[in-house]
């Protein structure tokens, strides 16, 4: 067996398949289709392959990634952009998300840019300087026409080369105020979006259309806007404080989210209200947390996993040219009622 000073590192300390293939006394290509369990592997005898395993074992091989991507042009991986990493919304988007490229033998890499635009720039010429083939975007939105395959996840800006997956709000505010109001509510509350969230201008032109479309009228000093961007139900705690403090009647409130909505019903509740007693509560999303809150949240349910996998799939699909470029893919909401909500008192 050849000595193993053939295999002096080189200045990146990196051994290389022509390395273990001199060592072994065997050609690149028979190690080659071992290591990367090939068809021709077959036909190599098994106390070969044994040879050949053991040798990259104890001279610690990796395969040079960016090399057999420029031999092959693929990397089969994939970028991730999202405004947080943790937070419930974009954790149940990236769990659709991985759950499909995992299926699919896709690997991705993800970054967050906490909405600082060069930020954003960055990571986006990082990711594809390490030869990412396409993203997906979480709650973000992109102002210009991305060079590789891009899908965004409540992105909501029409731009080229992007697929936006999407809720159809106005179909969410008919579910929740319609709801409301047969119910028996007109004095209701709200809590407006964040600034920086995607969601938060078409959520509440959809909120303004369908109110006055059910003859619901919407009181300035019943709107509350979220501030920052924490992504506990810190979020809606002051809020609810504040819509208490303003002395203004109101008998439900409709949250911009299920997070918010849990911060303002502990308002409410340290304020002696009951929930849904004296004050009836709505969410949106349909995180976990709704239905282990006390009393369980009710909320219009987006399917978050389901819009990541739907986001997943096009992006692979249009990677693999399954399948054309669609500028938008609409997903309905649903109405899950739970113990926040009922009729106002008499």
């Amino acid at each position: 067996m050849k000595s193993t000073k053939l295999l002096r590192p080189r200045k990146s300390g990196a051994v290389t398949l022509r390395a273990v293939a001199d060592h072994l006394g065997l050609t690149a290509g028979t190690v080659s289709a071992v290591l990367n369990d090939s068809p021709a592997a077959r036909s190599i005898p098994a106390h070969t392959r044994a040879r050949v395993m053991d040798a990259a074992r104890k001279l610690n091989y990796r395969p040079n990634f960016f090399a057999r991507s420029l031999r092959v042009q693929r990397s089969l991986t994939v970028g991730v952009i999202a405004e947080e990493i943790g937070n419930v919304y974009g954790g149940m988007v990236c769990s659709g998300i991985e759950a499909y490229l995992r299926e699919n033998n896709y690997f991705f890499l993800t970054v967050a840019h906490r909405h600082d635009p060069e930020l954003l720039r960055s990571y986006s010429q990082m990711l594809m300087s390490r030869g990412v083939e396409g993203i997906i975007t979480i709650d973000t939105s992109i102002g210009h026409q991305p060079l590789l395959p891009t899908v965004a996840v409540a992105g909501h800006q029409k731009v080229e080369n992007v697929t936006n997956i999407i809720l159809d709000h106005h179909r969410a505010a008919e579910l929740a105020l319609g709801y409301l109001k047969q119910l028996g509510h007109r004095e209701i509350a709200f809590l407006r979006g964040s600034l920086q969230s995607s969601d938060t201008i078409s959520r509440w032109d959809a909120i303004q259309e369908v109110a006055q479309e059910l003859g619901i009228s919407i009181r300035p000093e019943l709107i509350v806007q979220l501030e920052g961007l924490e992504s506990t139900p810190l979020l809606g705690y002051p809020s609810g404080k504040a819509l208490l403090a303003r002395n203004v009647p109101f008998t439900a409130l409709f949250a911009y989210n299920d997070i918010s909505a849990l911060g303002a019903m502990r308002a409410f509740q340290e304020a002696g209200l009951r929930v849904p007693e004296d004050v009836s509560v709505v969410g949106f999303d349909d995180i976990a947390l709704a239905t282990y809150s006390i009393p369980q949240i009710t909320t219009v349910r987006q399917p978050l996993s389901k819009m990541g996998r739907i986001a997943a799939q096009t992006l692979l699909d249009r990677i693999e040219d399954r399948a054309p470029f669609v500028e938008e893919i609409a997903i309905e909401p649903e109405l899950v009622v739970r113990a926040s909500s009922g009729p106002p008192r008499a």
